[in-house]
């Protein structure tokens, strides 16, 4: 799909867009609509008893006196209210009205509210990223599909008093959306598709950006003694790996980086401690954490972020054979820790546990911060409307919070402690791999914790906010892309030069 950014003119395109404010105040160009269609936009509004609340939405076929199919009226609320989350939710509602219309070019009047707190740039140039990323279907394997469903609009003119400044802000967005769509495509890919090592190959494709990737095999890994990620995937056929990307944006060569590290099990039947059947094709997701990373490291490099950063993902698949981990085992991790496997459907916390303690290792980084589709519990405690985060530094814990409202990706602190970290004590080794009945999320991120050492860190367990089976604003159903703006907007607030 195409977005411009054009001045104010008439109408051209299939469907046209104009806006009105809380009461039913018209926006000037919607009053230029009323006035050339002879009263339409005013009459509709009344006889639809239109108040012009936020997304509200009246959709005037075949208008007289325009040669376009249709004029969307959407509501944009008070105008004080209006601010770059609410920009970006109506263009995501603006498209969800016209993906499957039939048109195929719309034109969009973006007056910007004179009272609002953000310009006419701003307003016109964050309502094309919620088109954008509203936009967004995975359908490549569709080979048949009813013509009412099928997305039809290829192209979007949004029509500013300020188009030049809004193409200047939209080309830096467009590079984040690029890393949101990646990280969605990666989730929903089968897992006949997407396994260790095709995983590993795509994202050779962030060599084009700039971005420097190492792929690490089973024969490196167990020289590095990694015997922890290496035991959840030697019940699979597919070799596992581990990826490394580095993108070097500061002018500062020598800053230590920021690294982000995610979970790649690329599909979990939780190994001997099989899953239940039902659901389990829905196990394909289980290497959001790490997608998000591969995401936020394309968006990265896509807008030159001045910023060292360090993206590690450990790429596995957990299957159940006769050369599968077992309940009871003891697996040695690359930090000499022994691990007493109690359940082998914890397994998550096995791959980052090496991936963490190699990237401070190896990287010495300012901060670490993990991505995990690692627990339900966490979606027992918060549904799918937040991820839970952990963490053993207050200052960072309060950037990424800040940075989730700004994206609208929201997380919300758990607690650590001394109490839970006895859970994962184990009788014969340095710990195990589960705790007891409750604090499923608490015990897993204490586990994570004895692999961190002193650099400031975030666990972040997406396990509810990867994959929606419910439609947003900015999202079909299915995956989400969660934590590529997240993790963008806290090196955008942080860490850049």
């Amino acid at each position: 799909m195409n977005i411009i950014f054009n001045k104010k003119s008439l109408p051209t395109a299939d469907a046209h867009v104009i806006f009105v404010y809380a009461n039913g105040k018209l926006s000037d160009s919607a009053s230029k609509i009323d006035k050339a269609t002879g009263g339409l936009v005013k009459r509709a509004i009344i006889i639809g008893h239109f108040s012009g609340k936020f997304g509200q939405i009246i959709d005037l076929v075949a208008p007289e006196n325009l040669e376009i199919n249709r004029v969307l009226v959407v509501g944009l609320g008070r105008e004080t209210e209006i601010d770059i989350l609410r920009a970006q939710k109506i263009g995501g509602k603006i498209m969800a009205k016209l993906i499957s219309s039939g048109d195929e070019q719309i034109s969009i009047a973006a007056d910007a509210p004179a009272r609002s707190n953000i310009s006419d740039a701003e307003f016109a140039a964050h309502m094309a990223l919620g088109i954008r990323l509203r936009r967004y279907r995975f359908d490549k394997y569709f080979t048949k599909q009813e013509e009412a469903k099928k997305p039809s609009v290829i192209g979007v003119s949004i029509m500013s008093a300020s188009a030049l400044n809004a193409k200047k802000l939209f080309a830096d967005l467009d590079k984040v959306a690029d890393g949101v769509e990646f990280a969605r495509d990666l989730v929903t890919e089968p897992g006949n598709v997407i396994y260790p090592e095709s995983y590993a190959e795509k994202i050779k494709e962030l060599s084009s950006l700039g971005v420097d990737v190492e792929i690490l095999d089973e024969d490196t890994m167990e020289e590095l003694g990694m015997g922890a990620l290496l035991g959840v995937g030697q019940g699979s056929a597919c070799e596992s790996h581990m990826v490394i990307m580095r993108w070097q944006g500061s002018e500062n060569t020598d800053e230590p980086p920021v690294a982000f590290i995610g979970k790649g099990v690329t599909f979990d039947t939780g190994g001997i401690s099989l899953k239940p059947g039902s659901g389990m094709e829905d196990m394909k997701f289980d290497m959001g954490g790490s997608a998000a990373v591969v995401g936020a490291m394309k968006a990265l490099a896509g807008r030159k972020a001045k910023a060292n950063v360090v993206g590690v993902v450990g790429l596995v698949e957990n299957m159940p054979s006769s050369t599968a981990q077992r309940p009871g085992d003891v697996v040695t991790s690359m930090s000499g820790q022994t691990i007493e496997i109690i359940n082998t459907d914890a397994e998550g916390r096995l791959v980052l546990a090496d991936a963490l303690w190699y990237t401070q290792d190896r990287f010495k980084p300012k901060v670490m911060l993990d991505l995990a589709t690692l627990t339900g519990a966490i979606m027992v405690a918060l549904g799918q409307e937040y991820a839970g985060i952990f963490s053993n530094n207050d200052a960072l814990s309060e950037k990424l919070t800040e940075a989730g409202r700004q994206v609208d990706e929201p997380v919300w602190r758990m607690p650590l402690g001394n109490a839970y970290d006895k859970q994962i004590n184990s009788k014969i080794a340095d710990m195990k791999n589960m705790g007891g009945k409750y604090a499923g999320s608490i015990a897993a991120a204490q586990f994570l914790q004895r692999y961190v050492n002193d650099v400031p860190w975030v666990h972040i367990d997406i396990a509810g906010t990867a994959w929606k089976t419910e439609t947003s604003d900015m999202a079909d159903r299915g995956a989400t892309g969660y934590g590529v703006r997240l993790l963008d907007q806290l090196v955008r607030n942080n860490y850049e030069d």
